[in-house]
């Protein structure tokens, strides 16, 4: 995204365009300032100017790191007793004025932005040729419509949910730009939650209607295009300026649907189906035209598990993706990542630690959860002959990490250094484990060397998108059903890029789950807990569900005992969430401000 982000320079001079719904009605106090700012007019003859007001937009989506939020679940605490996420899982500490998830503001002034382009955009001249105006001004209001979707999305997944009177609601449906004199109580009033999901799937699928599936250079002498109703023939140089690979990394067709197949797959899961209006069935062709795009159940990327640690990273161009990403953030060198979340005896702070719950839903190498009969799991050697994916994911006892390959003793008797269970309250593990996905292992952070490398954060994951597909064809086609591949298909090739497979080179776990509805369900669920740890999705994923938010966080305190080690498991965490926990607050200063909106029950 650096090639398309580093144009918007979104300060006074941009436009001067502070119209959000967030504005008071102080304004009017005062007389107005002479300022030297630039209006509409000036953006409709200067076209940078005009896409200045579409990228203060782009400039709102989540740009940082992963929030890790797993601390506010069953996977993961902090060691870090000012993390947000760890303090909301106490008893009253997640109010609708103490919300880590609120997203209201950066979403609503997003769309707001995107409302002013949409209002104007016609009226922009993005080039004196024809042709070229019109390529430019499809491609803006499809890029707009689907930033507008996908902000509703993360408006609907942090703030919908039911009011005291059992109506599922959404958020207030914004379509067209507010201004100072607009009557905010007539607007913010907060739609059904089926009217907001049928406002985003048309604003996405208007955007893969218009917009190419990717944006890339044409080696064709001519390229045929349709803009609103009309069909142009245009040269190579024409098609390459306006929907070439300069502009990778925007808003793009293949977005658009990866956005349908993730937002419906929540509309249609049990916190909403009752009032979303939108079906497993739905959901599951939604994913679905994502994977065919992407080559069906033979397009997952065989080297997908450990993208983030890619040796090739540093060749990848502007924002461009690698097989497993299909949008991604800018990339940056670094080792922030490292110096907050490795191990302090290798100059980390080790502020994610992984649960024992976590921990034990990784199966057997053959397959078979460590509790299944055929399972072969020896509590006294529990991580050995374990899924591939644990020794990936999580540093245990007696693993190595980091550049010099040093190992970690997690041990609560560790007399040698911090990385030993509870040993000082600010950098070692509280469960008896740390995190090592995301983390480059070539990473040295003695000070002496402190080395960096590349890094990038992932906004989705095709992984993510085939766990989707699974998930929705199981619940409306059960576990072999399905048009061209089924959830059992998906499943399958999932588990064998993990290299899950019993002695005689079959998946048995699977073949028994496949034969029920539920118990292929249950392995969906854990394969989405397993291959997406650590990505933010379980804090929304239980709460769509309607499962247990209330799982005690465990770990394990390990001692030398004789010629082996004992293996004490322990309560680390209790959580404390209530029923109104699996649906967001309106934040309590817009409930103040603006009588006509309705908070969700029980905030």
């Amino acid at each position: 995204m650096n090639n398309i982000i580093s144009k918007y320079r979104v300060g006074a001079a941009m436009l001067g365009l502070a119209l959000s719904a967030g504005l008071t009605s102080c304004t009017d106090l005062f007389e107005p300032a002479i300022e030297n700012h630039l209006g509409f007019d000036y953006a409709f003859e200067h076209p940078d100017y005009a896409d200045n007001i579409l990228g203060n937009a782009y400039t709102r989506l989540p740009n940082g790191s992963y929030t890790f939020n797993d601390v506010a679940t069953d996977d993961a605490v902090s060691n870090d007793p000012s993390n947000s996420y760890r303090k909301i899982t106490g008893t009253d500490n997640w109010t609708s004025s103490n919300n880590p998830i609120e997203t209201w503001r950066d979403c609503r002034a997003a769309i707001q932005y995107i409302n002013l382009f949409l209002a104007n955009v016609d009226k922009v001249k993005w080039n004196s040729d024809e042709t070229v105006r019109d390529m430019y001004h499809q491609r803006y209001v499809g890029e707009a419509r689907g930033l507008r979707a996908l902000f509703m999305y993360y408006l609907l997944r942090s703030h919908a949910g039911y009011d005291a009177e059992g109506k599922l609601l959404g958020v207030p449906i914004d379509i067209e730009p507010t201004t100072i004199g607009s009557d905010f109580n007539a607007l913010e009033v907060r739609a059904s939650y089926a009217d907001c999901m049928k406002q985003l799937i048309e604003d996405a699928e208007e955007a893969v209607r218009v917009l190419p599936v990717d944006y890339k250079d044409t080696n064709n002498d001519t390229e045929t295009v349709n803009c609103f109703g009309k069909t142009y023939t245009v040269t190579k140089a024409t098609y390459n300026r306006v929907l070439g690979t300069n502009f990778d990394g925007r808003f793009s067709g293949r977005i658009a649907r990866a956005l349908l197949a993730q937002a419906t797959l929540m509309a249609a899961s049990p916190a909403y189906a009752d009032g979303s209006g939108v079906t497993w069935e739905k959901a599951a062709q939604y994913a679905k035209s994502i994977l065919d795009i992407n080559g069906g159940v033979a397009g997952i990327d065989a080297k997908g598990l450990e993208w983030y640690a890619d040796p090739d990273m540093k060749n990848l161009e502007a924002a461009e993706c690698p097989k497993e990403v299909l949008w991604r953030t800018e990339k940056s060198t670094n080792n922030t990542l490292e110096s907050s979340y490795y191990p302090p005896s290798i100059y980390g702070k080790g502020r994610i630690n992984p649960t024992q719950n976590l921990v034990d839903a990784f199966p057997m190498a053959n397959g078979y959860p460590i509790s299944h009969d055929l399972s072969g799991y020896d509590a006294t050697s529990p991580y050995s002959d374990r899924d591939p994916r644990l020794a990936m994911y999580i540093i245990f006892n007696g693993q190595k990490a980091g550049a010099t390959n040093a190992v970690i003793n997690t041990q609560a008797d560790n007399s040698d250094n911090l990385d030993g269970l509870n040993k000082d309250v600010s950098k070692s593990t509280r469960t008896g484990y740390y995190m090592k996905k995301h983390l480059r292992q070539d990473i040295n952070l003695d000070p002496t060397v402190n080395s960096t490398q590349m890094h990038y954060t992932a906004r989705i994951r095709y992984t993510e998108l085939y766990l989707d597909y699974a998930e929705a064809a199981n619940e409306a086609y059960g576990p072999k059903g399905g048009t061209g591949y089924s959830a059992y298909d998906v499943i399958k090739a999932i588990r064998q890029r993990a290299g899950l497979m019993d002695i005689n080179g079959e998946d048995g776990y699977l073949e028994e789950c496949a034969t029920s509805k539920e118990k292929m369900r249950e392995l969906i669920r854990n394969e989405r807990r397993l291959e997406l740890c650590f990505e933010g999705n379980r804090f929304w994923d239980l709460r769509r569900w309607k499962a247990n938010l209330n799982e005690e966080a465990k770990g394990v305190s390990i001692t030398n005992e004789g010629a082996g080690k004992k293996y004490t498991y322990v309560t680390v965490e209790t959580r404390h969430f209530k029923d109104n926990a699996y649906y967001g607050p309106i934040p309590y200063g817009q409930i103040l401000n603006f009588p006509t909106l309705v908070q969700n029950a029980g905030w």
